[in-house]
């Protein structure tokens, strides 16, 4: 099973989902106090749908998750760059404070992977996620809701 983590007691308000953790081993590698957190089971086809874009998280209310239908374009190679640019900052800063954590290895590895990605080589425009890609290509993909 997979886990949508939401700031507690905000049913229906959006923009409440947290984190997302693809397995209980995840889960209990998030930095956070479990309790804290409204955390919900999901399929692994919902936890793909979010993981590679393909939904967006809208709102809960109780154990039911509302979620949007998303698409990606990204137009070109100058958009693709300024999207990793953003995901590598957030990412450096885990690592930076972080280099003690059980996974810090993966996503130290997925920073790796972004530095040498070679933005020439996919097709644009790109009509899905860079997280899509990277899985249809065989290579990790992450999303950051699932940084620690």
């Amino acid at each position: 099973m997979a886990y949508f983590i939401f700031t507690k007691n905000l049913d229906n308000l959006e923009g409440s989902i947290y984190r997302i953790a693809e397995n209980l081993s995840d889960l209990n590698n998030l930095n956070i106090i479990q309790s804290d957190y409204k955390i919900i089971e999901e399929t692994q086809d919902k936890f793909n749908a979010v993981k590679f874009g393909k939904k967006l998280i809208e709102k809960y209310n109780g154990e039911l998750i509302t979620y949007l239908e998303n698409s990606y374009f990204i137009k070109n190679k100058s958009s693709l760059e300024i999207y990793i640019s953003e995901l590598k900052k957030v990412i450096k800063n885990y690592l930076d404070n972080n280099s003690n954590h059980s996974l810090f290895n993966r996503w130290n590895n997925y920073f790796n992977q972004l530095n040498n990605l070679n933005l020439d080589s996919i097709n644009y425009p790109l009509n899905k996620s860079l997280e899509q890609h990277f899985n249809d290509v065989g290579q990790p993909s992450f999303h950051l809701l699932q940084l620690p």
